[in-house]
Protein backbone atom coordinates (compact mmCIF):
# COMPACT_ATOMS: atom_id res chain seq x y z
CA UNK A 1 0.00 0.00 0.00
CA UNK A 2 1.33 3.42 -0.97
CA UNK A 3 2.00 5.81 1.91
CA UNK A 4 -0.15 8.95 2.04
CA UNK A 5 1.29 12.22 3.32
CA UNK A 6 -0.13 15.52 4.52
CA UNK A 7 1.66 18.84 4.23
CA UNK A 8 1.59 22.12 6.12
CA UNK A 9 3.17 25.35 4.96
CA UNK A 10 3.63 28.30 7.28
CA UNK A 11 4.64 31.75 6.03
CA UNK A 12 5.98 33.99 8.78
CA UNK A 13 7.51 37.46 8.71
CA UNK A 14 11.05 36.34 7.86
CA UNK A 15 10.64 33.05 6.02
CA UNK A 16 8.61 29.93 5.27
CA UNK A 17 8.58 26.42 6.72
CA UNK A 18 7.08 23.11 5.57
CA UNK A 19 6.15 20.03 7.60
CA UNK A 20 4.99 16.75 6.07
CA UNK A 21 3.38 14.09 8.27
CA UNK A 22 1.87 10.65 7.85
CA UNK A 23 -1.46 9.24 9.06
CA UNK A 24 0.06 8.69 12.52
CA UNK A 25 1.01 12.38 12.82
CA UNK A 26 4.70 11.51 12.61
CA UNK A 27 6.90 14.14 10.95
CA UNK A 28 8.34 12.67 7.74
CA UNK A 29 10.01 15.81 6.41
CA UNK A 30 10.63 19.38 7.58
CA UNK A 31 12.52 22.30 6.09
CA UNK A 32 12.61 26.09 6.17
CA UNK A 33 14.07 29.00 4.23
CA UNK A 34 14.24 32.77 4.45
CA UNK A 35 12.61 35.18 2.01
CA UNK A 36 14.89 36.69 -0.62
CA UNK A 37 12.87 39.92 -0.71
CA UNK A 38 11.42 42.09 2.05
CA UNK A 39 8.52 40.46 3.87
CA UNK A 40 5.75 42.49 2.23
CA UNK A 41 6.76 41.41 -1.31
CA UNK A 42 4.60 38.36 -2.25
CA UNK A 43 7.16 37.26 -4.85
CA UNK A 44 9.41 36.28 -1.96
CA UNK A 45 6.70 34.02 -0.57
CA UNK A 46 6.36 32.17 -3.88
CA UNK A 47 10.12 31.90 -4.27
CA UNK A 48 10.40 30.32 -0.80
CA UNK A 49 7.57 27.94 -1.56
CA UNK A 50 9.26 26.69 -4.74
CA UNK A 51 12.57 26.31 -2.87
CA UNK A 52 10.95 24.22 -0.13
CA UNK A 53 9.24 21.90 -2.61
CA UNK A 54 12.52 21.43 -4.50
CA UNK A 55 14.00 19.93 -1.31
CA UNK A 56 11.23 17.36 -0.68
CA UNK A 57 12.28 13.81 -1.62
CA UNK A 58 10.40 12.76 -4.75
CA UNK A 59 8.70 9.70 -3.20
CA UNK A 60 7.28 11.88 -0.45
CA UNK A 61 6.31 14.68 -2.80
CA UNK A 62 4.37 12.56 -5.30
CA UNK A 63 2.42 10.94 -2.44
CA UNK A 64 1.47 14.25 -0.84
CA UNK A 65 -2.30 13.99 -0.59
CA UNK A 66 -3.39 17.26 1.06
CA UNK A 67 -1.79 20.63 1.80
CA UNK A 68 -2.82 23.43 4.16
CA UNK A 69 -1.28 26.89 4.49
CA UNK A 70 -1.01 29.28 7.42
CA UNK A 71 0.21 32.85 7.27
CA UNK A 72 0.56 36.03 9.29
CA UNK A 73 -2.76 37.35 10.54
CA UNK A 74 -3.56 40.78 9.14
CA UNK A 75 -1.10 40.93 6.22
CA UNK A 76 -3.28 42.08 3.31
CA UNK A 77 -2.52 41.71 -0.42
CA UNK A 78 -4.10 43.82 -3.19
CA UNK A 79 -4.50 41.82 -6.40
CA UNK A 80 -6.47 41.47 -9.62
CA UNK A 81 -9.07 38.72 -10.13
CA UNK A 82 -6.31 36.53 -11.66
CA UNK A 83 -4.21 36.87 -8.50
CA UNK A 84 -1.61 39.22 -10.00
CA UNK A 85 -0.52 41.56 -7.22
CA UNK A 86 -0.97 45.31 -7.67
CA UNK A 87 1.79 46.13 -5.22
CA UNK A 88 3.26 45.00 -1.96
CA UNK A 89 1.13 43.69 0.89
CA UNK A 90 0.46 45.88 3.91
CA UNK A 91 2.06 43.92 6.79
CA UNK A 92 0.20 42.82 9.91
CA UNK A 93 2.15 45.24 12.14
CA UNK A 94 1.68 48.38 10.05
CA UNK A 95 -0.91 50.94 11.15
CA UNK A 96 -3.02 52.74 8.53
CA UNK A 97 -4.08 56.10 9.94
CA UNK A 98 -4.74 58.20 6.82
CA UNK A 99 -8.42 57.24 6.32
CA UNK A 100 -9.69 57.36 9.90
CA UNK A 101 -12.95 59.16 8.97
CA UNK A 102 -13.95 56.51 6.44
CA UNK A 103 -12.90 53.75 8.82
CA UNK A 104 -15.12 55.29 11.49
CA UNK A 105 -18.08 55.42 9.08
CA UNK A 106 -17.71 51.73 8.16
CA UNK A 107 -16.68 50.25 11.51
CA UNK A 108 -18.69 52.56 13.78
CA UNK A 109 -18.62 51.46 17.41
CA UNK A 110 -16.80 48.22 16.70
CA UNK A 111 -13.55 48.98 18.54
CA UNK A 112 -11.86 45.87 17.14
CA UNK A 113 -12.37 46.93 13.49
CA UNK A 114 -12.22 50.67 14.14
CA UNK A 115 -8.50 50.39 14.70
CA UNK A 116 -5.58 51.46 12.47
CA UNK A 117 -4.04 47.97 12.73
CA UNK A 118 -7.18 46.18 11.52
CA UNK A 119 -7.28 44.67 8.04
CA UNK A 120 -10.29 46.90 7.39
CA UNK A 121 -8.08 49.98 7.82
CA UNK A 122 -5.60 48.40 5.39
CA UNK A 123 -8.40 47.55 2.95
CA UNK A 124 -9.60 51.15 2.86
CA UNK A 125 -6.08 52.37 2.14
CA UNK A 126 -5.56 49.81 -0.64
CA UNK A 127 -8.89 50.69 -2.28
CA UNK A 128 -8.00 54.37 -2.08
CA UNK A 129 -4.71 53.54 -3.84
CA UNK A 130 -5.79 50.99 -6.45
CA UNK A 131 -9.53 51.58 -6.87
CA UNK A 132 -12.60 49.49 -6.07
CA UNK A 133 -12.11 46.77 -8.71
CA UNK A 134 -9.54 44.77 -6.77
CA UNK A 135 -9.42 41.67 -4.61
CA UNK A 136 -8.16 41.89 -1.04
CA UNK A 137 -6.62 38.68 0.26
CA UNK A 138 -4.70 37.84 3.41
CA UNK A 139 -1.32 36.15 3.09
CA UNK A 140 -2.37 32.50 3.43
CA UNK A 141 -5.54 33.02 1.35
CA UNK A 142 -3.54 34.59 -1.48
CA UNK A 143 -1.03 31.73 -1.37
CA UNK A 144 -3.80 29.10 -1.35
CA UNK A 145 -5.19 30.89 -4.40
CA UNK A 146 -1.78 30.59 -6.11
CA UNK A 147 -1.84 26.80 -5.65
CA UNK A 148 -5.38 26.63 -7.09
CA UNK A 149 -5.18 29.45 -9.63
CA UNK A 150 -8.38 30.63 -7.96
CA UNK A 151 -8.42 33.56 -5.55
CA UNK A 152 -12.14 33.58 -4.74
CA UNK A 153 -11.91 32.05 -1.24
CA UNK A 154 -10.76 33.18 2.19
CA UNK A 155 -10.48 31.29 5.50
CA UNK A 156 -12.68 32.59 8.32
CA UNK A 157 -9.96 33.09 10.96
CA UNK A 158 -7.77 35.07 8.59
CA UNK A 159 -10.65 37.43 7.79
CA UNK A 160 -11.75 38.32 11.31
CA UNK A 161 -9.58 41.46 11.17
CA UNK A 162 -11.24 42.42 7.88
CA UNK A 163 -14.72 42.23 9.40
CA UNK A 164 -15.90 38.61 9.17
CA UNK A 165 -18.04 37.73 12.20
CA UNK A 166 -17.34 34.09 13.13
CA UNK A 167 -20.35 33.93 15.46
CA UNK A 168 -22.90 35.35 13.01
CA UNK A 169 -21.03 34.10 9.92
CA UNK A 170 -21.49 37.40 8.13
CA UNK A 171 -19.77 40.57 6.96
CA UNK A 172 -20.78 43.98 8.38
CA UNK A 173 -23.89 45.41 6.69
CA UNK A 174 -21.98 48.67 6.13
CA UNK A 175 -19.80 46.92 3.52
CA UNK A 176 -22.68 47.17 1.01
CA UNK A 177 -22.72 50.95 1.11
CA UNK A 178 -18.96 51.35 0.74
CA UNK A 179 -18.23 49.06 -2.24
CA UNK A 180 -16.28 46.52 -0.22
CA UNK A 181 -18.34 43.49 -1.21
CA UNK A 182 -16.61 43.00 -4.58
CA UNK A 183 -13.17 42.92 -2.93
CA UNK A 184 -13.79 40.45 -0.09
CA UNK A 185 -13.53 36.65 -0.37
CA UNK A 186 -16.09 33.86 -0.13
CA UNK A 187 -15.47 32.55 3.37
CA UNK A 188 -14.53 28.92 4.05
CA UNK A 189 -14.00 27.23 7.42
CA UNK A 190 -10.51 26.09 8.30
CA UNK A 191 -10.12 22.47 7.20
CA UNK A 192 -12.48 22.81 4.23
CA UNK A 193 -11.46 21.40 0.86
CA UNK A 194 -10.78 24.27 -1.55
CA UNK A 195 -9.99 22.11 -4.58
CA UNK A 196 -7.23 20.33 -6.47
CA UNK A 197 -3.90 21.95 -7.18
CA UNK A 198 -3.68 23.73 -10.51
CA UNK A 199 -2.01 21.51 -13.14
CA UNK A 200 0.71 24.02 -14.05
CA UNK A 201 1.59 24.57 -10.36
CA UNK A 202 1.68 20.79 -9.81
CA UNK A 203 4.11 20.49 -12.73
CA UNK A 204 6.24 23.35 -11.38
CA UNK A 205 6.46 21.85 -7.88
CA UNK A 206 6.57 18.19 -8.91
CA UNK A 207 3.48 17.11 -6.97
CA UNK A 208 0.58 14.88 -7.93
CA UNK A 209 -2.19 16.63 -9.83
CA UNK A 210 -4.59 15.06 -7.32
CA UNK A 211 -3.13 17.07 -4.40
CA UNK A 212 -5.98 18.73 -2.48
CA UNK A 213 -5.57 22.26 -1.12
CA UNK A 214 -7.19 22.60 2.30
CA UNK A 215 -8.32 25.89 3.83
CA UNK A 216 -5.68 26.84 6.41
CA UNK A 217 -5.62 29.34 9.26
CA UNK A 218 -3.55 32.12 10.81
CA UNK A 219 0.01 31.36 11.89
CA UNK A 220 -0.83 31.77 15.57
CA UNK A 221 -3.84 29.43 15.32
CA UNK A 222 -1.64 26.85 13.59
CA UNK A 223 0.87 27.22 16.43
CA UNK A 224 -1.95 26.71 18.94
CA UNK A 225 -2.96 23.48 17.17
CA UNK A 226 0.66 22.30 16.99
CA UNK A 227 1.30 22.93 20.70
CA UNK A 228 -1.94 21.15 21.77
CA UNK A 229 -2.75 23.79 24.40
CA UNK A 230 -5.22 22.76 27.12
CA UNK A 231 -7.91 24.82 28.86
CA UNK A 232 -5.87 25.96 31.89
CA UNK A 233 -2.77 26.69 29.81
CA UNK A 234 -1.61 29.61 27.68
CA UNK A 235 0.45 29.78 24.51
CA UNK A 236 3.22 32.32 23.95
CA UNK A 237 4.69 32.51 20.45
CA UNK A 238 8.14 34.09 20.47
CA UNK A 239 8.63 34.95 16.82
CA UNK A 240 9.40 38.30 15.21
CA UNK A 241 6.54 39.47 17.41
CA UNK A 242 5.11 38.09 20.66
CA UNK A 243 1.67 36.48 20.39
CA UNK A 244 -0.42 35.23 23.35
CA UNK A 245 -3.34 32.75 23.03
CA UNK A 246 -5.65 31.00 25.48
CA UNK A 247 -8.96 29.13 25.58
CA UNK A 248 -11.95 31.09 26.91
CA UNK A 249 -15.52 30.18 27.88
CA UNK A 250 -17.18 33.37 26.66
CA UNK A 251 -16.28 35.70 23.79
CA UNK A 252 -15.74 39.43 24.23
CA UNK A 253 -14.77 42.43 22.12
CA UNK A 254 -11.75 44.53 22.97
CA UNK A 255 -9.30 46.58 20.83
CA UNK A 256 -6.27 44.57 19.75
CA UNK A 257 -7.69 41.19 20.81
CA UNK A 258 -8.93 38.57 18.36
CA UNK A 259 -11.48 35.77 18.78
CA UNK A 260 -11.07 32.51 16.88
CA UNK A 261 -12.64 29.07 16.84
CA UNK A 262 -10.02 26.32 17.03
CA UNK A 263 -10.83 22.61 17.47
CA UNK A 264 -14.27 23.50 18.84
CA UNK A 265 -12.92 25.94 21.46
CA UNK A 266 -13.06 29.72 21.57
CA UNK A 267 -9.56 31.21 21.59
CA UNK A 268 -8.68 34.80 22.46
CA UNK A 269 -5.33 36.27 21.58
CA UNK A 270 -3.26 39.38 21.24
CA UNK A 271 -0.18 40.22 19.17
CA UNK A 272 2.44 42.72 20.28
CA UNK A 273 4.72 44.66 17.96
CA UNK A 274 7.62 43.61 20.20
CA UNK A 275 9.47 40.32 19.88
CA UNK A 276 12.55 38.69 18.42
CA UNK A 277 12.53 41.32 15.67
CA UNK A 278 14.13 43.89 17.99
CA UNK A 279 16.89 41.43 18.93
CA UNK A 280 17.82 40.77 15.30
CA UNK A 281 18.18 44.53 14.72
CA UNK A 282 21.21 44.54 17.02
CA UNK A 283 22.58 41.00 17.04
CA UNK A 284 22.97 37.93 14.82
CA UNK A 285 21.61 34.57 16.02
CA UNK A 286 25.12 33.42 16.98
CA UNK A 287 25.77 36.66 18.89
CA UNK A 288 22.49 36.28 20.80
CA UNK A 289 23.45 32.72 21.75
CA UNK A 290 26.94 33.74 22.88
CA UNK A 291 25.84 36.87 24.78
CA UNK A 292 22.93 35.04 26.45
CA UNK A 293 25.41 32.67 28.08
CA UNK A 294 26.89 35.71 29.87
CA UNK A 295 23.49 36.65 31.36
CA UNK A 296 22.59 35.80 34.96
CA UNK A 297 18.77 35.65 34.86
CA UNK A 298 18.55 35.90 38.67
CA UNK A 299 19.88 39.48 38.54
CA UNK A 300 17.93 42.51 37.32
CA UNK A 301 19.42 45.17 35.07
CA UNK A 302 17.28 48.22 36.03
CA UNK A 303 17.10 49.01 32.31
CA UNK A 304 13.44 49.83 31.81
CA UNK A 305 13.26 49.21 28.06
CA UNK A 306 10.11 49.08 25.97
CA UNK A 307 11.61 47.06 23.09
CA UNK A 308 9.06 47.51 20.28
CA UNK A 309 10.26 46.50 16.80
CA UNK A 310 9.08 49.89 15.49
CA UNK A 311 6.85 52.76 16.68
CA UNK A 312 3.27 51.74 17.45
CA UNK A 313 1.77 48.95 19.55
CA UNK A 314 -1.28 46.70 19.14
CA UNK A 315 -1.31 44.67 22.34
CA UNK A 316 -1.24 44.78 25.35
CA UNK A 317 -1.34 48.55 24.80
CA UNK A 318 -3.42 49.77 21.85
CA UNK A 319 -1.48 52.83 20.69
CA UNK A 320 -0.32 53.28 17.07
CA UNK A 321 1.98 56.12 18.15
CA UNK A 322 3.71 54.44 21.10
CA UNK A 323 7.49 54.85 20.82
CA UNK A 324 10.11 52.20 21.65
CA UNK A 325 12.44 52.83 24.58
CA UNK A 326 15.82 51.18 24.02
CA UNK A 327 18.12 53.79 25.53
CA UNK A 328 20.47 54.28 27.28
CA UNK A 329 22.55 51.48 25.78
CA UNK A 330 25.22 50.19 28.18
CA UNK A 331 28.78 49.47 27.02
CA UNK A 332 28.27 45.74 27.65
CA UNK A 333 26.40 44.00 24.82
CA UNK A 334 25.40 41.20 27.21
CA UNK A 335 23.86 43.73 29.60
CA UNK A 336 22.04 45.41 26.70
CA UNK A 337 20.62 42.05 25.55
CA UNK A 338 19.65 41.26 29.15
CA UNK A 339 17.70 44.51 29.34
CA UNK A 340 15.91 43.82 26.05
CA UNK A 341 14.88 40.32 27.24
CA UNK A 342 13.59 41.78 30.52
CA UNK A 343 11.56 44.34 28.57
CA UNK A 344 10.04 41.65 26.38
CA UNK A 345 9.16 39.58 29.46
CA UNK A 346 7.39 42.59 31.01
CA UNK A 347 5.34 43.06 27.83
CA UNK A 348 4.39 39.38 27.95
CA UNK A 349 3.35 39.70 31.61
CA UNK A 350 1.27 42.79 30.84
CA UNK A 351 -0.39 40.87 28.00
CA UNK A 352 -1.32 37.91 30.21
CA UNK A 353 -2.66 40.29 32.88
CA UNK A 354 -4.79 41.98 30.22
CA UNK A 355 -6.22 38.65 29.06
CA UNK A 356 -6.82 37.62 32.69
CA UNK A 357 -8.80 40.80 33.38
CA UNK A 358 -10.94 40.23 30.29
CA UNK A 359 -11.40 36.46 30.48
CA UNK A 360 -11.26 35.72 34.21
CA UNK A 361 -8.15 33.63 34.77
CA UNK A 362 -4.37 33.58 34.45
CA UNK A 363 -2.88 30.43 32.87
CA UNK A 364 -1.37 27.89 35.27
CA UNK A 365 1.29 27.02 32.72
CA UNK A 366 2.70 28.63 29.57
CA UNK A 367 3.62 26.62 26.49
CA UNK A 368 6.11 28.43 24.28
CA UNK A 369 6.73 27.97 20.58
CA UNK A 370 8.87 29.92 18.09
CA UNK A 371 12.54 30.80 17.68
CA UNK A 372 12.79 32.65 21.00
CA UNK A 373 11.71 29.56 22.92
CA UNK A 374 15.16 28.04 22.30
CA UNK A 375 16.88 30.64 24.53
CA UNK A 376 17.25 29.20 28.09
CA UNK A 377 18.21 32.53 29.68
CA UNK A 378 15.14 34.24 28.24
CA UNK A 379 13.01 31.37 29.53
CA UNK A 380 14.44 31.86 33.04
CA UNK A 381 13.80 35.63 32.88
CA UNK A 382 10.22 34.97 31.74
CA UNK A 383 9.58 32.43 34.52
CA UNK A 384 10.91 34.89 37.09
CA UNK A 385 8.66 37.63 35.67
CA UNK A 386 5.48 35.59 35.10
CA UNK A 387 5.90 33.42 38.23
CA UNK A 388 4.44 30.32 36.55
CA UNK A 389 6.05 27.29 34.85
CA UNK A 390 7.03 27.59 31.19
CA UNK A 391 7.33 24.57 28.90
CA UNK A 392 8.81 24.69 25.40
CA UNK A 393 7.08 22.95 22.52
CA UNK A 394 9.32 21.43 19.86
CA UNK A 395 6.53 21.45 17.29
CA UNK A 396 6.58 24.04 14.51
CA UNK A 397 3.67 26.14 13.27
CA UNK A 398 3.82 24.31 9.94
CA UNK A 399 3.19 21.07 11.87
CA UNK A 400 -0.09 22.62 13.02
CA UNK A 401 -0.95 23.38 9.39
CA UNK A 402 -0.14 19.77 8.45
CA UNK A 403 -2.55 18.57 11.17
CA UNK A 404 -5.28 20.70 9.55
CA UNK A 405 -4.58 18.94 6.23
CA UNK A 406 -4.69 15.53 7.88
CA UNK A 407 -7.97 16.24 9.70
CA UNK A 408 -9.66 18.00 6.76
CA UNK A 409 -13.46 18.09 6.63
CA UNK A 410 -14.68 15.68 3.93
Amino acid sequence: MTDEYFGGLDFGSSGARISIINNSKEIIFEDSCNYIYEFKNPEGWINSCVKLFDEIPIQIKINLSRLSISGTSGTLVPCQSNGVTLGNAIPYNEACTSNSKKLNLIAGDDTFLNNPYSSLAKAIELIETFGEDILLRHQSDWLSGWFLNDWSHGEEGNNVKLGWNIINKSWPESFEAYSLKKSIPVIKKSGSILGKINQSIANLLGTSEQLLVISGTTDSNAAFIAAQVKENEGLTILGTTIVLKKIIQKTFCYPGITMHRVNGDWICGGSSNAGCGILSKFFSDSEIKELSQQINPRKKTNLNYLPLNSPGERFPTDDPYLKPIIKPRPVSDALFLHGLLEGLARIELKGWCKLKNLSGYFPKKIITIGGGSKNPQWKSIREKTLKIPIINSNKSTSFGSALIALQANF
